[in-house]
């Protein structure tokens, strides 16, 4: 391994205030030319997990060297592919969540969850039974693209109108994004250093892909990482699997009293509190507490035109142009990966750990927000373009190496190794995924 791949390493080390000099510990290796793609996201996805892998040898105090082998990232910047429960492959995307061609132009729809299908279709007025894509594509076929967007949002749904970067550059959110760093981290007072014994306490309280894998990589690291679901709707079956492996799950009804006790009674002694529902879903709950470590993910920020939308990776692509980048405006691409997502996942965890580190020395309650939006930016505009149309060559490696096999409760799960490697460090989760809720809605014990 080398360490000659440092920029996006650098630059993102800065963006978390860490020790410029720890960035020489990192050793870069692996099959050159995955995840190929017009934009650099290769760099994006070795420097992501490279500063997870620096923040945690920062925290345990080692002085040994981060590995970042490329063939590991790209397989586990896939890991939603690679995934099999008992042999079988998973569902990704269901049948009302693509590209659609509207009177004008495309849009992109996510209708994965049952919610946002039921709001798609009334939005489209097309019965809820009916479960047609020539329905809804006669339905966005005669409607302008930002129409479909603007109908789809206000029901409910999620829905997105094809935009070249140049549009993006000139909308409100976008200008509003461009505007803003990568990351914020803050401290919001002087509360005292925290007095800890045996593993972090890490409340979990996001969905999809890019939280669940901050989450998924401090439990990696010997967290105990509680994720906590509305009984009523719970995470989709192979994203749980994918997801949720070295967690524990358990499902509350905060608008229930008695749960929302246990709620506030696994705060009370968290460390770590990390949140990826849209902007403002869960003030009522009043989660602000003194010596916390808070980490909040949205899509498009807190903050502009779209502050409170919800969104996914691949309609974030599609709004800010890298669509258009990777395909073009008759033909809309996507990115190799969702490395938006996985980028951004590992990127919250090395923020969660920077603060940590900075909180046991300093104290403080922190405050760490990020965006997809955000890091979508950094990948077009703080990264340098692939050379010439080098970025789409490549060889793929042959995942089975970074692939391993274990039994659960689940059944027989194959599944991506952590990238997350370190002289020292774990090699694999302690636990596999369980069944969804099936966890009492406590801390472990501490010894």
């Amino acid at each position: 391994m080398d360490n000659a791949m440092g920029t996006g390493t650098e630059l993102l080390w800065s963006a978390l205030g860490g020790d410029p000099a720890l960035v020489d510990r990192v050793e870069y290796g692996g099959t050159p030319g995955q995840l190929p793609a017009r934009l650099p996201v290769m760099d994006l996805s070795r420097a992501a997990v490279a500063v997870a892998g620096l923040a945690a040898v920062e925290r345990a105090g080692l002085r040994g060297p981060v590995r970042v082998d490329d063939g590991a990232v790209a397989t586990a910047f896939v890991s939603e592919r690679h995934l099999r429960v008992d042999g079988r492959a998973p569902v990704n995307f269901a049948p009302l969540s693509r590209f659609w061609r509207a009177a004008d132009g495309w849009v992109r729809t996510h209708a994965n969850y049952p919610h946002h299908r039921a709001a798609l279709l009334a939005a489209l007025d097309v019965p809820a039974s009916v479960d047609s894509v020539e329905a809804v594509a006669a339905a966005i076929g005669e409607r302008k693209a930002v129409e479909v967007e603007t109908a789809v949002y206000a029901a409910g749904g999620l829905a997105v109108a094809l935009r070249t970067p140049a549009e993006w550059a000139e909308h409100e959110q976008g200008r509003e994004v461009a505007a803003r760093p990568l990351l914020t981290r803050e401290r919001l007072d002087e509360a005292p250093p925290r007095r800890r014994s045996g593993p972090l306490r890490v409340l979990d309280l996001t969905r999809v892909i890019a939280g669940p894998v901050a989450t998924r990589t401090l439990a990696l690291l010997g967290a105990d990482v509680l994720r906590i679901d509305p009984p009523g709707n719970p995470e989709l079956p192979d994203q749980h699997a994918d997801t949720n492996v070295g967690k524990r799950t358990a499902a509350l009804d905060l608008d229930s009293p008695s749960d929302r006790r246990t709620f506030g009674e696994l705060l009370d002694s968290a460390d770590v509190l990390v949140t990826g529902y849209r902007p403002g879903a869960l003030d009522r709950f009043d989660l602000d507490r003194p010596g916390l470590v808070t980490a909040r993910l949205s899509a498009w920020g807190d903050y502009g035109p779209w502050g409170g939308r919800r969104g996914f990776d691949s309609l974030v692509q599609v709004a800010t142009g890298i669509a258009v980048t990777e395909g073009s405006a008759e033909e809309p691409g996507a990115l190799p990966a969702q490395a938006l997502d996985h980028g951004t996942g590992y990127l919250l965890a090395a923020a969660v750990l920077r603060s940590l580190t900075e909180q046991d020395r300093d104290g403080g309650t922190r405050l760490v927000r990020l965006a997809l939006a955000q890091t979508g930016h950094w990948l077009t505009h703080g990264l340098p373009l692939p050379h010439g149309r080098e970025g789409l060559g490549g060889t793929p490696v042959e995942p089975a190496r970074y692939l391993t096999e274990t039994d659960g409760p689940l059944g027989r799960l194959r599944y991506a190794q952590s990238p997350v490697a370190y002289e020292g460090g774990p090699a694999d989760w302690s636990r596999p995924p369980g069944v969804q809720g099936g966890d009492e809605p406590v801390w472990l014990a501490r010894p």
